[in-house]
């Protein structure tokens, strides 16, 4: 059997949740997912109770009136948007659609993990730039594009929690299209940022050489329905469409994703929820003596320990709490950890089972 080289040495790649453990249980209280603290609306989940009846019938395999609705939403023509069964979909179809294994691929790191991922099964040849604040170190940054490549940039980061300014991302943009080079933006936990608006969604129509990653799973809470969506220009977007499997996202993952896009007051008090809860963990958190936390600029924050991740993550369930260990985070050591912001009553537990370490 021949098979290809680059599937033959490609790795999964670990994350969080509760299936990342041996013994997942619905009693462990997860931080290690990122998800909106929130959880899914009372309209989302009426939704999906009122269209149980359609799980008989094929989905639509174009999500047309999803895609309209995500063009209401964020004010880009529907044949400008793509539709993927989680935003991890489009990634990879992203990869197989533009990338070979005479591209040269750019990523910060650390980062999400599935950039590279899916870029190696393309057999593009990655490069790295390591850095914890992209932001400050851009100038160092931009003469490392690659000519006719790509470069994919997580704003806000994760697992950082930085965010990069609309300014500096226009200014990576334009020199990557004088590179002539695709800029691939994630900005899954765009939503989930008080206070700033550094989307640089509406750039989309200025420059065709950029791609913007959005997840509902994140801001919205549906992770188990795997659902996100991704913008560029129209040639782009035709490209992806066409390659996408048939019916690659279900009938209730589409209704209960138009459901929330109409939910139009969520998002303002996940942020709400976000902006104390953020303050209140690290306020706490930073006190204890081996507990090192990063500024963030959303729902999660990256922490350096003295205690080995691996360790502490053990420790933390046996009291049925569930972190992030992010030593298999490309550009990162086994002295970090990651932990999604809660409520209130959950982000106590958390903070108690600390203080007894």
């Amino acid at each position: 059997m021949r098979i290809n080289p680059n599937i033959s040495i490609h790795k999964r790649i670990h994350h969080g949740g509760p299936f990342s453990i041996t013994h997942p249980s619905s009693d462990i209280l997860d931080f290690s997912s990122n998800i909106s603290p929130m959880g899914t609306s009372s309209l989302v989940r009426k939704t999906i109770k009122n269209q149980l009846d359609t799980i008989q019938i094929y989905p639509d395999s174009e999500s047309t009136q999803l895609r309209k609705n995500l063009q209401h939403y964020t004010k880009i023509p529907h044949s400008q948007i793509v539709v993927g069964n989680g935003a991890t979909e489009i990634i990879y179809n992203f990869c197989q659609a533009f990338l070979s294994n005479k591209t040269s691929v750019l990523i910060p790191i650390p980062t999400f993990g599935e950039y590279e991922s899916a870029a190696k099964l393309t057999g593009a040849k990655v490069l790295f730039f390591k850095t914890m604040n992209l932001e400050k170190d851009v100038n160092n940054f931009i003469p490392k594009l690659p000519s006719n490549g790509c470069v994919f940039i997580c704003n806000p980061n994760n697992p950082t929690g930085n965010l990069i300014s609309k300014k500096t991302l226009q200014k990576i943009i334009i020199s990557a299209n004088k590179k002539k080079t695709l800029v691939f933006i994630d900005e899954c936990f765009i939503e989930l940022v008080p206070d700033h608006d550094e989307s640089i969604i509406k750039l989309i129509k200025k420059y065709n050489n950029l791609f913007v990653l959005r997840s509902l799973t994140k801001s919205f809470a549906l992770a188990g329905l795997r659902i996100g969506y991704g913008i560029g220009s129209k040639q782009m977007i035709s490209i992806l469409n066409n390659i996408k499997i048939p019916w690659n996202v279900s009938g209730l993952a589409q209704q209960a994703a138009s459901a929330a896009l109409s939910h139009s007051f969520y998002l303002s008090k996940v942020k709400k929820i976000i902006k104390k809860e953020s303050f209140h963990l690290i306020n706490h958190i930073s006190k204890l003596k081996g507990f090192q936390c990063t500024t963030t600029s959303t729902n999660f924050i990256l922490i350096k320990t003295k205690m080995k991740s691996k360790i502490l993550q053990k420790k933390l369930l046996k009291n049925k709490i569930l972190i992030r260990d992010c030593s298999t985070i490309h550009g990162l050591n086994n002295n970090y950890i990651r932990i999604a912001v809660k409520t209130r009553k959950e982000n106590e537990k958390l903070i108690k089972s600390l203080e007894r370490l």
